[in-house]
């Protein structure tokens, strides 16, 4: 990786983990980590606590490919057409290039750093809070559980939510959430005005997905072609082939 494109690379990396709202678990020496969280209600002004984008990140001989996917817009994205076209091929090689190219989710949810071992600083914060979709699948089991015994849980609300007790593990090199889990139905606070507080403390998440936080369909194809050394466009009969199978990326 030459100069420039390790700068690419972090400067990706810094615009989300660098921003200073945004709250990051530390692994200890032995490759754990815990932390409790607490998920907060939509901010004002907003309809949902959380938010969903999609993302691309990959090395081509070009250099690295790191920017938010289009899609998450409702937009043509050149990624995912590409990626589509690589895989209406048929071609085995180009299909496993797809795949380690399509779009990743991640969401993003306001939260209150309720114990922070590592990081202590950080406790009692009302921080931002990056996840995917192991996490995500936590939340949602809680709200809409599969058995009867299990009463539904909105994580987000301030008194009759729960705190989120985050566990991780290193298993085969890969972070694993599989311990972590709800505690019981509990008030943040019984003050009304600390619960106040903290309402008013939280960050917008619509600003993270606006129109501008994005590079524009012919920034993002001159990057891509940069990146992985392509040439030309898709052609139309593939483009129409496209349409016609739907987004790959959105399997």
């Amino acid at each position: 990786m030459n100069k420039n494109e390790l700068k690419e690379y972090k400067d990706y990396y810094r615009s989300i983990y660098g921003d200073e709202r945004f709250w990051q678990l530390e692994l200890d020496k032995s490759g754990n980590g815990y932390a409790v969280l607490r998920f907060l209600p939509a901010a004002n002004g907003e309809e949902s606590p959380w938010i969903q984008y999609w993302d691309h990140g990959f090395q081509g001989p070009g250099g690295w490919f790191m920017e938010k996917s289009l899609t998450t817009l409702g937009n043509k994205c050149p990624v995912s057409e590409y990626n589509n076209s690589l895989w209406i091929s048929g071609d085995e090689a180009q299909k496993d290039q797809a795949r380690k190219q399509k779009r990743r989710p991640h969401y993003v949810a306001n939260v209150l750093v309720v114990s922070d071992p590592t990081h202590p600083e950080n406790e009692g914060k009302v921080m931002l809070y990056r996840f995917g979709k192991k996490i995500f699948e936590k939340i949602k089991d809680v709200m809409r559980p599969q058995f009867e015994d299990e009463n539904p849980i909105n994580p987000f609300d301030m008194l009759e939510g729960a705190d989120f007790k985050l566990k991780v593990r290193k298993v085969d090199g890969y972070w694993n959430y599989d311990k972590s889990e709800f505690a019981s139905v509990a008030p943040i606070s019984e003050d009304d005005s600390v619960l106040e507080t903290l309402y008013n403390k939280q960050h917008s998440l619509a600003e993270l997905i606006a129109p501008d936080q994005f590079m524009s369909y012919d920034e993002m194809k001159v990057k891509l072609d940069r990146v992985l050394g392509l040439s030309g466009d898709v052609s139309t009969a593939t483009a129409e082939s496209i349409a016609d199978i739907g987004d790959f990326d959105g399997e």
